[in-house]
């Protein structure tokens, strides 16, 4: 069942399972909010089990650019599309988040950024990226890192 991010009262609903819970709810409802202020968009999120197609398309990208594949169990889901930017987020059982900004244009913008929730150790399968360090009220400390897409998908 779809769940629209409550940013004013951060939930861990959808991600009870996770030893992360707190911080990937705080690191949820953090993207919730930058895309209402900038976007006006409704942050949705569905249970990973409803959404193949996404989670395949973020596993393609990420396999085919970089070798990469993700151990941890994607609990949470969403896609849509601002202005002309495709978004995919996956959310993960421990606490990692990945996001793919795809624009629609051909010489726009395309990439996939990685956040770490407050406190989890960076992933085995991403020790080769470096981390920048950012504060949030909603999240704490998040640590981000990122690629540019260079194929199409």
């Amino acid at each position: 069942m779809p769940y629209a991010v409550d940013f004013g009262t951060v939930s861990t609903v959808g991600l009870e399972s996770s030893p992360a819970a707190a911080a990937l709810a705080g690191l949820r409802a953090n993207e919730a909010r930058y895309f209402k202020n900038k976007y006006g968009h409704v942050f949705t999120v569905e249970p990973a089990d409803n959404a193949g197609p996404t989670i395949e398309w973020v596993n393609r990208i990420l396999n085919e650019e970089r070798g990469i594949v993700i151990s941890a169990r994607p609990l949470e889901v969403t896609t849509f599309q601002v202005e002309n930017i495709r978004m995919a987020y996956v959310f993960y059982e421990n606490g990692l988040s990945i996001n793919v900004m795809y624009t629609v244009d051909d010489l726009g913008k395309r990439a996939v950024g990685f956040k770490l929730s407050d406190g989890m150790e960076v992933p085995t399968e991403l020790a080769s990226f470096k981390f920048a360090r950012q504060k949030s009220k909603l999240a704490g400390t998040i640590r981000g890192s990122y690629f540019v897409i260079k194929n199409e998908y």
